[in-house]
């Protein structure tokens, strides 16, 4: 039986929920693929390293950060000398995202690209900032490089596009694609004090420490910008969004919005204006009655304007980690398909 090794960089929610799938997924991808999957390497910033060529016991290793909270057989080094040196096929790219640079991401998938190894990313960064020169460095190479996890978690719209709308242009890409913002919104219109959303997400898990880049909206221009260099070949970075967060957005706002029949939403939007792509992020008042008003908490759409197939709209339902984790698992598996022919 073949075998495709894996290393990947990070081990957080979404690396530790991969790897669930991965061990749930074994023997089906075993009869459909006649192919091993394993992992190789792991490299966390804080928890250890692990790195086996034979393949890591992942049954174990979930285990013993569950108990410990750390690797207890860990081996130095550091994440670029895994990317360098370690034995895999395909690098899964996880790392927390530093949304303002892209860094050290990009290198990280540079570094496999030297190597002719195929890179599965969930960061979005890479995309945002660095998508042309990536995608070049990975034809010029011959290998694979899958991104679908980066911007809708699991929701199928990259592949949506290349996969399923051969030869139809897309002209407009528009949406609501930063939940936190989304709950944000909606919980202010509720009535509730802003100090508790805040506390209320974070315990929940979907708000981070610092919710500077959400509420300013840098994600949601870092994703669109990632839709619009794919799917419209933009050539763009995020920091040519016209981008305005919703910091200044006050309860008085959303009370006057609600006797307009209209709610407040951070909207997303890129089209094509005198020969080139136009992006822009901002709080947009949305009638009731729109798609827009009725995406609600966490859940988040993204709508495609085509040539060929007018206008489509892909709507994320409250996702969970195990959606992020298939969006991973899913890019995996458009390798093994690509080798397998």
């Amino acid at each position: 039986m073949k075998e495709l090794k894996l290393a990947l960089l990070g081990f957080g929610n979404a690396g530790r929920a991969f790897a669930r799938l991965l061990l749930d997924k074994e023997a089906e991808i075993e009869a459909r693929y006649d192919t091993r999957v394993i992992v190789t390497a792991i490299a966390t910033h804080s928890r250890g390293n692990l790195v086996d060529p034979r393949g890591i016991d992942l049954a174990a290793a979930l285990t013993e950060l569950s108990e410990k909270g750390h690797f207890a057989k860990s081996v130095s080094g550091t994440t670029m000398d895994i990317v360098t040196g370690a034995d895999y096929d395909v690098l899964v790219e996880m790392t927390p995202l530093q949304i303002l640079t892209g860094q050290p991401a990009i290198d990280h998938i540079k570094g496999a690209f030297r190597r002719r190894k195929h890179v599965v990313t969930a960061n979005k960064g890479p995309i945002a900032w660095a998508y042309d020169q990536l995608a070049q460095m990975a034809q010029e190479q011959g290998v694979f490089f899958f991104y679908e996890t980066t911007v809708m978690d699991g929701t199928p719209v990259f592949n949506l596009a290349e996969l399923t709308l051969k030869m139809a242009r897309v002209t407009e890409i528009s949406g609501i694609l930063n939940t936190t913002t989304n709950y944000i919104l909606e919980e202010l219109a509720a009535g509730k004090p802003y100090d508790k959303i805040i506390a209320t997400g974070r315990k929940l898990g979907f708000i981070e420490a610092d919710a500077a880049m959400d509420i300013e909206g840098y994600d949601a221009a870092a994703k669109l910008t990632a839709l619009l260099n794919v799917l419209m070949d933009a050539h763009m970075t995020p920091d040519r969004v016209d981008r305005t967060g919703i910091e200044n957005i006050t309860v008085a706002d959303i009370e006057a919005a609600a006797k307009q029949d209209c709610c407040i939403k951070l909207v997303c939007r890129g089209a094509m204006e005198n020969g080139q792509v136009v992006a822009t992020v901002k709080p947009t008042l949305v009638p009731r009655g729109d798609l827009l008003a009725t995406i609600d908490s966490t859940s988040s759409v993204v709508s495609l304007t085509t040539d060929l197939m007018g206008k489509l709209s892909v709507v994320e339902h409250a996702p969970l980690i195990e959606q992020t984790a298939y969006g991973i698992f899913g890019d995996v598996l458009r390798v093994l398909d690509g080798i397998h022919g």
